[in-house]
């Protein structure tokens, strides 16, 4: 963050109590009585609509019923067959629009089976067991390096390591993870359980773990393909996508992605600046973070501006509304003009009205109006910095649509490179769709390595 000259932006708000009030677990986990309960209420479909709501394809029917049991340990190891990072997809996932929106029981006489919380139950009951349900096939001799430790290269790294390949994973930064370390609000994934999970995932063996290792940087796209049988690229969006806005070089003007970065590794969050008035300009999930945190913080007013309408905005409704119940204002149809300022800090954003034209174009209506402010938060979306990519190499892979092109073995149009990810267009921006992506990336992977694909 910057050094600020506004001194309304300053640390200790809020007492060290309210800070751990504040950024305790929004939703606790279940108790084994609570988790029998909801789960008699699931009907074992057997065409289970809810499978097919979940990008990693969990045999959901078939774990809830194992936990109806009382085999949490046998959920845990059907959840974590589909999706090895189960636990931190049952914390973070909307399943408000995926497994339990899908749910048979979701009408209006009565609700979906708690199907997420049960999920963090049986992986919770496994993790805390210390149980590691999976081990390596015989060696295959052959080398895969994996770009980024997030969700999608850790996913590939484990199902590549289960299947007999040795896996070095290089990250830039200091810890594994990626946005379940740095960028998730830290109220929805707390005691660590990141490292938790990542623990978890290199406790299988044949994951070498290579960080501060930056691509373009530390290492080359040319030099891994010399060094390794086959490279799996997940390295996420590090760029993040400008306001256009005339003023946008002044103090007080911060990236949110970088904020909650710093805000997930704080060992003291009351020590973290907070304004007293904060503007968020986004619509996706990390606006609603930001805003929320920001909020917990102690700042007074935060208003979240979004260019379109609610039903536009990529955080759900349930993710709005939350941030309303936190205290955060929500505008819709606007879009930021010009930020205005004094000593170098930004004071003011000055908004225009939009709507859409006969086209369904967006447009400004030529009416605008402002909000006073000391702090504000672009989350308008990231974007892939293709350069250490590309560089200087022979071979060039083919872009699309700002991200990496890939087929549907997720191959890349380099010869044994495959990317998966953020850094394709594969689905929906969610960890769980990453993940998926990692799992079937490996299988793609392991099909080349032993010639059959």
């Amino acid at each position: 963050m910057s050094e600020y000259a506004a001194p309304d932006i300053r640390a200790g708000r809020l007492t060290a109590a309210e800070i751990a009030a504040n950024f305790n677990d929004v939703k606790p986990p279940l108790d084994r009585k609570r988790a029998l309960v909801e789960s008699s209420r699931c009907f074992y479909c057997y065409d289970a609509p809810c499978i097919d709501a979940c990008p990693t394809s969990i045999d959901i029917p078939s774990f809830i019923r194992s936990i109806a049991v009382n085999d949490p340990i046998g959920a845990a190891e059907t959840i974590l067959e589909a999706n090895i990072m189960g636990g931190m997809c049952s914390r973070v996932c909307p399943v408000e629009i995926l497994c339990e929106d899908a749910c048979v029981r979701n009408h209006s006489e009565d609700k979906p089976v708690q199907i997420g919380a049960l999920q963090r139950y049986a992986t919770d009951a496994l993790v805390n067991a210390g149980k590691q349900p999976f081990t390596r096939a015989p060696s295959s001799g052959k080398k895969v390096a994996v770009i980024g430790g997030g969700p999608a290269g850790l996913s590939a790294a484990h199902r590549l390591s289960r299947l007999g390949h040795d896996v070095t994973v290089y990250e830039a930064r200091e810890k594994l993870g990626g946005l379940n370390e740095y960028g998730i609000a830290a109220y929805k994934t707390v005691h660590d359980f990141a490292q938790t999970e990542v623990s978890f995932i290199l406790a299988l063996g044949g994951i070498a773990v290579k960080t501060g290792m930056a691509l373009g940087r530390d290492v080359t796209l040319e030099g891994l393909r010399k060094d390794y049988d086959a490279v799996f690229l997940a390295m996420g969006l590090g760029g993040v996508n400008a306001l256009g806005a005339a003023g946008e070089e002044m103090a007080g003007i911060e990236d949110a992605v970088g904020y909650i970065a710093r805000l997930r590794q704080a060992k003291d969050r009351q020590s973290l600046p907070v304004g007293r008035k904060v503007v968020v300009i986004g619509g996706g999930n990390t606006a609603i973070d930001i805003a929320i945190q920001s909020k917990r913080l102690g700042a007074e007013d935060v208003t979240l501006v979004y260019r379109r309408g609610p039903d536009n905005m990529s955080a759900t409704h349930h993710e709005q509304e939350f941030a309303q119940v936190n205290g955060v204002k929500i505008k819709h149809w606007a879009r930021p003009l010009k930020l205005h300022g004094a000593n170098g800090a930004v004071r003011e954003v000055e908004f225009e009205y939009t709507q859409l034209d006969d086209k369904g174009r967006l447009m400004g209506t030529g009416e605008t109006f402002s909000i006073l402010c000391d702090t504000v938060f672009k989350a308008i979306g990231q974007t892939l910095v293709a350069d250490p990519l590309n560089g200087k190499a022979k071979d060039v892979l083919d872009m699309a649509g700002g991200k990496i092109a890939v087929n549907d073995d997720f191959a890349t149009s380099i010869k044994g490179v495959f990317a998966g990810g953020d850094c394709v267009t594969s689905g929906i921006d969610l960890t769980v769709q990453s993940v998926a992506d990692g799992r079937d990336a490996a299988i793609s992977i392991d099909a080349y390595l032993r010639g059959e694909a």
